[in-house]
């Protein structure tokens, strides 16, 4: 069954989170819940029942992502905010963060600094810098973690006090 409609369940899951290891993941979930639901299947149109529950398991993986994004800005509000006196100096230590991990990432070689801005500071996930680069998402997967090494080997935690 998982071989037969492998691909169709990819897509279906695909075209609601646009995210491929998302996707994966989710679509693994599916053929759980597709086994799990077996018995409650009315012999009507497997792969109509099989897509719905398809699409609403996206829907659900969907959702829970938004709401652990809406979880991590609510914690970083709760901590940025306090007294006044606080707030500006948290915030000038953050400018000065920021700087400085500008000047660092502008020490990266060029072909990695893009896949790191991408990846890091704009979220983007592989299959939307592939699509914007042209190029296959290994190859994003390959220089990133080629730019990672790069740091690792390049960089020191003391460079970032």
């Amino acid at each position: 069954m998982v071989e037969k409609y492998r691909n169709d369940v990819f897509r279906t899951v695909f075209a609601v989170l646009r995210d491929q290891k998302e996707a994966e993941d989710a679509a693994q979930e599916v053929f759980m819940k597709i086994y799990s639901s077996l018995p409650q299947y009315g012999n009507q149109g497997f792969k109509t029942w099989m897509t719905r529950i398809a699409v609403n398991h996206a829907i659900d993986v969907k959702r829970k992502q938004a709401r652990r994004r809406e979880d991590v800005v609510e914690a970083l509000e709760q901590q940025v905010l306090g007294t006044p006196k606080d707030s500006v100096e948290k915030e000038v230590i953050a400018q000065d963060q920021r700087r400085l991990v500008q000047k660092k990432l502008n020490e990266v070689p060029e072909n990695y600094r893009d896949v790191i801005y991408g990846f890091y500071i704009a979220e983007k996930s592989y299959q939307q810098m592939a699509e914007e680069q042209n190029v296959q998402v290994k190859t994003i997967e390959t220089k990133l973690y080629r730019a990672r090494n790069w740091i690792k080997k390049n960089w020191k935690e003391d460079d970032f006090s």
